[in-house]
C-alpha cells in the first residue's frame, strides 16, 4: 500500500494537470478531506467558500481512487448548467465524465454500457434521476454495488433547514443505505450554517456509527470570507428610481455579471427597459427554454452580454469570471443572498455586489411562505386517497386533494423519502407504513425561515462590516465580532452613488405606466374531471380568446396600486382614478371590438366590479348585456383555486350565466384573475349562449 506522503504527492501532481499550474498546491483541509476518502474511505462533508476548490477535492479523489482499481465516481448535481461545467473540468484533466439526466434519455442504454465497461470515470446524475421508477430499480442498484466514490454537490439542499431544501435530494439517504461498505462519501456546499451542517453530517454518517466516532462524517469547515467582493446597499424609495439607477450605473459595474429579481416578471421588464437604455442584456428564468439558457449562459461566461436579467435559476453551479451581481429585491435570507452574490469575483480580484431593496420584497416573501409543507389533515387525505386508488396519476390526486400541483408533488416526493409513498410507473400508491406527521419540526422551519427574513431586514439596515453580517449568518467558524472586511460601503472600502439622471427616471416612469399584459387563455381541460361529475376532457373548444389585465400583482408599475386594491382583508371600493386611466390605456392599445359586456359577479368586491363594467359601458358605449352571476353561495370565493381540477369543479357550481348576450363578441369583464378558470368556464358559457368571441379584460394578473 502506497504511504500517506506518497498519496499526496501523487494527489498534488493530479491537482497541477487539473488546474494546469505547475506550482499548485493542496490547501489544508483539500488534503485532510482526500486522505479521508482515499486513505480512510470514510465520509466527509465540506463547507467551503465558493471558488474554493471542492470539485478538486472530488476530482483529484476519482483520479487516486480509478488508480486503485476503484469503479466510477457518481455525482450527484442539482443543475444542467452545473454538469456542464463539471464535465468540462472533469476533461480537462483527462478525466472521462458523463452524464444521466431529462435531456438524454435516448443515450442512457449507452452510457450504461459504458460505465459497466469501466470507460467512465464519472457519472453526474441529477437528484431527480434517483427517484425516476425505472433508474431507481434499475440502474440505481448497480451503481450502488460499482461505484467508487459517491459525491453529493449542494449538500444544503438535503437538509430542510437549508434555505434550499429539495425533497429529491433526501432520496440520496436510499443510495447511501445501498453503499457497500467502505465506499467514501463526499457532500460539498459554500451555503450551509451550522445547523444544516450538523444535519448533513447526521445525515451522511454510516448506520453503524457509535459514540466514539467511528462512522461519522468529517466535517470541514472553513472561511466563508470573499476577499474579492465589495457588498453594498443602495436605497431608492420608487421602482422608476431604482431601475433608473440600473440604466445609469450598469456600465460602470467591472466586466459581465447577473441582475437578479425576485419575479419572472420582473426580469422581463427590466430587461426591456435596460435594452431601451442602450444596453445588452437578456432575460433569464425557468420559463426560459433550455437552449436558449445554454446560449444565454454561454454569452454570459465569454462577456458577449453585459448582464442576464435573471431570476434564482442562474444560481447554484453556475461558474464564470463574472465581475459584479446586483440585486433588485432582497432575497428572503442572508444565505440565499450569500449564494447569489457568490456567482461573482471567481476569477477576479474585484467584483461589485449592490443590493436595492424594493417596498414589495416582502409580499413576495410570504408568497413563497404559502408553499409550506401541507397541514396534517391534508397529508392524511391523500394517503387515503391513494389507498382506496392503488395508484394514481398527479393529476387523479388533483381531482381529491385541495393542492396545488408544485405543493403536492413536492409533499409526494417528502412522503417517498420518509417510507410512506412510493413512486411507481403510472404515478404514486401508498406504501401502507405508519407515518408520523413531524408537526413540531415543521413549524421548527417555518419559525427558522421567519428569523431568516428579519435578518435580511436586519443586514439591509445594519453599520456593521457587511461581509462580517453574511458570514456569521453563515455561522463561520473564522469570523469574530471584531471583524471587518475593508471592502464593503459600511466599512469605507465602496462608495456607490444614489444619483440618478432626471431622463432615466421619466423613461422608467413611462415604461412603469405602461399598462397592459396579455392574458393567455386555457387550452386544456386537467385531467381526470370525470372523477368529479364533470365531462369535460381534452382540448377547449369554446374558450377566450387573449385577454388584457392593466398588470401583474407582482410588476413593478402598477403593480403596487393593485396590491395595495387587493390587499386583505378585502374592501370594496370603486376603481382608483390611477387605474382607471390605465384601463383606457389598454383599450386604446387593444381596441376590442365587442357587442356588449359581461361582469363575474363578486361577494367581495361588488362595487368594484359593477363599477368597473359600468365605466367600460360609458367609455366604449356598448350595453352590459349579463353576469357570470352567483348562483351557489355556499361555494366560497377562491374555493378550489389550489389545483386545476378543484378549481373547475368549484366554479362550474358556483356561477350560472344570467343575461342575454348578442351573437357577436363580448367583453368579460373581472376585478383579477388567478388560475383563468373562472373566465374560462365564463367563456365557454357565453359561447353556448350565443356569443361568437369572448375578450377577457381584468384589473390584476397573478402572474
Amino acid at each position: 500500500m502506497p504511504t500517506t506522503t506518497d498519496v499526496r504527492t501523487e494527489a498534488e501532481r493530479y491537482l497541477r494537470a487539473l488546474v494546469g499550474r505547475d506550482d499548485a498546491v493542496l490547501y489544508d483541509d483539500q488534503w485532510a478531506a482526500i486522505e479521508a476518502l482515499v486513505v480512510d474511505r470514510r465520509r466527509a462533508l465540506v463547507v467551503q467558500r465558493t471558488g474554493w476548490g471542492k470539485s478538486a477535492v472530488y476530482f483529484v479523489a476519482t483520479l487516486l481512487l480509478r488508480e486503485q482499481g476503484a469503479g466510477p465516481t457518481v455525482i450527484v448535481s442539482p443543475l444542467l448548467a452545473l454538469m456542464r461545467n463539471q464535465i468540462a473540468a472533469a476533461e480537462r484533466a483527462g478525466i472521462r465524465a458523463v452524464t444521466i439526466n431529462s435531456t438524454n434519455i435516448e443515450q442512457w442504454d449507452e452510457i450504461q454500457a459504458a460505465v459497466n465497461a469501466g470507460d467512465v470515470d464519472v457519472l453526474l446524475v441529477s437528484p431527480e434521476r434517483l427517484n425516476n421508477p425505472g433508474f431507481r430499480d434499475e440502474v440505481l442498484p448497480r451503481l450502488a454495488a460499482t461505484c467508487g466514490l459517491l459525491v453529493v454537490d449542494e449538500a444544503h439542499c438535503v437538509s430542510d433547514w437549508g434555505h434550499d431544501f429539495r425533497p429529491d435530494y433526501r432520496r440520496i439517504r436510499t443510495l447511501l443505505a445501498e453503499l457497500p461498505a467502505g465506499i467514501p462519501v463526499l457532500a460539498t456546499t459554500a451555503t450551509a450554517n451550522a445547523r444544516v451542517s450538523a444535519d448533513v453530517a447526521e445525515q451522511l454518517a454510516t448506520a453503524d456509527a457509535t459514540s466514539d466516532g467511528h462512522g461519522d462524517t468529517l466535517v470541514l469547515r472553513g472561511s466563508l470570507d470573499r476577499e474579492s467582493l465589495r457588498l453594498g446597499v443602495v436605497r431608492l424609495p420608487t421602482a422608476e428610481q431604482r431601475l433608473a439607477w440600473l440604466a445609469d450605473h450598469l456600465a460602470e459595474q467591472p466586466g459581465s455579471g447577473i441582475v437578479y429579481c425576485l419575479t419572472v416578471a420582473a426580469t422581463q421588464q427590466v430587461a426591456d427597459y435596460l435594452r431601451a437604455r442602450g444596453h445588452d442584456v437578456a432575460a433569464y428564468s425557468g420559463q426560459t427554454e433550455p437552449t436558449e439558457r445554454l446560449e444565454l449562459e454561454d454569452a454570459l461566461a465569454s462577456g458577449r452580454v453585459k448582464a442576464l436579467v435573471a431570476t434564482s435559476a442562474l444560481g447554484m453551479g453556475f461558474d464564470a469570471t463574472l465581475g459584479f451581481v446586483v440585486n433588485l429585491g432582497a432575497p428572503q435570507s442572508p444565505v440565499a443572498y450569500y449564494q447569489q452574490v457568490g456567482r461573482a469575483g471567481r476569477g477576479t480580484d474585484n467584483a461589485a455586489v449592490v443590493l436595492l431593496p424594493q417596498q414589495e420584497d416582502k409580499d413576495i416573501w410570504a408568497y413563497f411562505a404559502s408553499l409550506a409543507f401541507p397541514r396534517e389533515d391534508q397529508v392524511r387525505h391523500t394517503l387515503r386517497v391513494l389507498a382506496e386508488e392503488g395508484v394514481a396519476s398527479v393529476g387523479t390526486l388533483e381531482t381529491r386533494v385541495d393542492l396545488g400541483r408544485t405543493r403536492l408533488e413536492q409533499m409526494l416526493k417528502v412522503l417517498d423519502v420518509d417510507g410512506a409513498v412510493r413512486r411507481v410507473r403510472g404515478g404514486w400508491e401508498a406504501t401502507g407504513r405508519e407515518w408520523a406527521y413531524d408537526a413540531e419540526r415543521y413549524e421548527r422551519v417555518a419559525e427558522a425561515r421567519k428569523r431568516e427574513q428579519r435578518a435580511m431586514v436586519d443586514y439591509l439596515d445594519t453599520d456593521r462590516c457587511r461581509m462580517w453580517f453574511l458570514r456569521d449568518q453563515l455561522d463561520d467558524p473564522e469570523v469574530e465580532s471584531t471583524t471587518r472586511c475593508g471592502r464593503c460601503d459600511t466599512c469605507g472600502g465602496l462608495e456607490l452613488s444614489t444619483t440618478v439622471s432626471d431622463v432615466a427616471v421619466d423613461e422608467a416612469r413611462t415604461r412603469l405606466d405602461r399598462p397592459g399584459v396579455v392574458i393567455d387563455p386555457r387550452v386544456m381541460w386537467p385531467t381526470a374531471l370525470a372523477n368529479l361529475g364533470l365531462e369535460l376532457k381534452g382540448r377547449i373548444r369554446e374558450g377566450a380568446e387573449p385577454g388584457r389585465a392593466v398588470a401583474r400583482l407582482t410588476d413593478l408599475g402598477h403593480g403596487q396600486a393593485l396590491r395595495d386594491l387587493f390587499a386583505e382583508p378585502a374592501t370594496d371600493q370603486r376603481v382608483p382614478e390611477g387605474l382607471v386611466r390605465a384601463v383606457i390605456e389598454v383599450l386604446h392599445d387593444w381596441r376590442p371590438h365587442v357587442d356588449g359586456i359581461v361582469v363575474v359577479e363578486s361577494r367581495t368586491r361588488p362595487t368594484l366590479t359593477a363599477d368597473l363594467a359600468d365605466g367600460l359601458s360609458r367609455f366604449l358605449k356598448k350595453p352590459v348585456v349579463g353576469r357570470w352571476a352567483i348562483a351557489d353561495p355556499t361555494v366560497e370565493p377562491g374555493q378550489g383555486s389550489t389545483n386545476s381540477a378543484q378549481r373547475v369543479a368549484a366554479v362550474t357550481r358556483r356561477f350560472r350565466f344570467d343575461g342575454d348576450v348578442p351573437a357577436g363578441p363580448v367583453l368579460l369583464v373581472d376585478d383579477r384573475v388567478a388560475t383563468g378558470w373562472t373566465l374560462t368556464l365564463a367563456a365557454k358559457a357565453l359561447r353556448e349562449a350565443g356569443a361568437t368571441e369572448v375578450l377577457p379584460l381584468v384589473l390584476a394578473t397573478r402572474s
